[in-house]
């Protein structure tokens, strides 16, 4: 079921929107050579605790990962690209970073994630990320009043072509709201001016990752942690966007790094 929400309760959605976009740029920062993936986590944890907010993420059990999910942040490095498992790890120079985070505040919603590299970055890596974003970027433009849901999916798959990615249909984007996980499924390749119209009121998280050589994945013995079936570099890009008359609004936008 798909529930359509006021301007009044977008409004709220963007409060969380806000702190999540926020503290994603906190903690790119945050994220350098030398640091372990646990500091990252420990300290999205205090943040999310001083805002009085509720992680979406701590005891998550979908009937994939392997028992609840004890962590406010997924981080995935290099050919990981989702819901991968913090643990103690130390981030080395050259190292591809994907944060993905979802709280709620005063029951109200928002998903967000990012890709960064530490160190010293590849070319091939910085490509990878851009095309995530860009992806992104025409997805939220698609995402027009009136339009489909296809042309939001097309968006995706057609900047990843253009890229030479392959894209995997098994995770996508999806609604949100009073929950973290809500219909529709936002797959990221479709084809336009097919599925369901994109109403005013309605919030979805819009989010390509992309494998650097493969379309296929494989599990971590962890049950969580996805990586790229081949071992090649992975980047995640993902924002919260409402549509509302007017085209659609980002939920989650991050403040311009220095």
């Amino acid at each position: 079921m798909i529930e359509l929400k006021s301007v009044q309760e977008i409004d709220r959605m963007a409060v969380t929107g806000q702190f999540v976009g926020e503290l994603l740029a906190e903690l790119s920062g945050v994220a350098a050579v030398g640091v372990n993936l646990m500091e990252i986590e420990h300290h999205a944890r205090r943040r999310i605790a001083e805002r009085g907010a509720e992680s979406c993420y701590w005891d998550y059990a979908p009937s994939f990962g392997r028992g609840p999910f004890r962590n406010v942040l997924c981080l995935s490095v290099n050919d990981a690209v989702l819901h991968g498992l913090p643990h103690d790890y130390v981030l080395r120079d050259g190292d591809l970073l994907s944060i993905d985070m979802a709280v709620g505040i005063d029951g109200w919603v928002a998903d967000s994630a990012v890709s960064v590299v530490v160190g010293t970055p590849d070319p091939a890596d910085l490509r990878l990320i851009e095309a995530t974003e860009v992806a992104l970027a025409a997805a939220i433009t698609a995402a027009q009043p009136g339009g489909r849901l296809g042309d939001v999916c097309a968006a995706i798959g057609d900047v990843a072509a253009s890229y030479g990615y392959g894209v995997n249909a098994e995770f996508g984007g999806h609604g949100i709201g009073r929950t973290m996980h809500e219909d529709p499924h936002v797959a990221n390749a479709g084809r336009a001016g097919r599925g369901m119209r994109l109403d005013p009121g309605l919030t979805i998280a819009i989010e390509p990752w992309f494998c650097q050589s493969t379309n296929k994945i494989r599990y971590d013995e962890d049950g969580w942690t996805i990586r790229s079936a081949d071992g090649s570099r992975t980047a995640h890009s993902e924002h919260t966007v409402a549509i509302t008359p007017s085209g659609p609004r980002v939920l989650t936008g991050r403040p311009p790094t220095s």
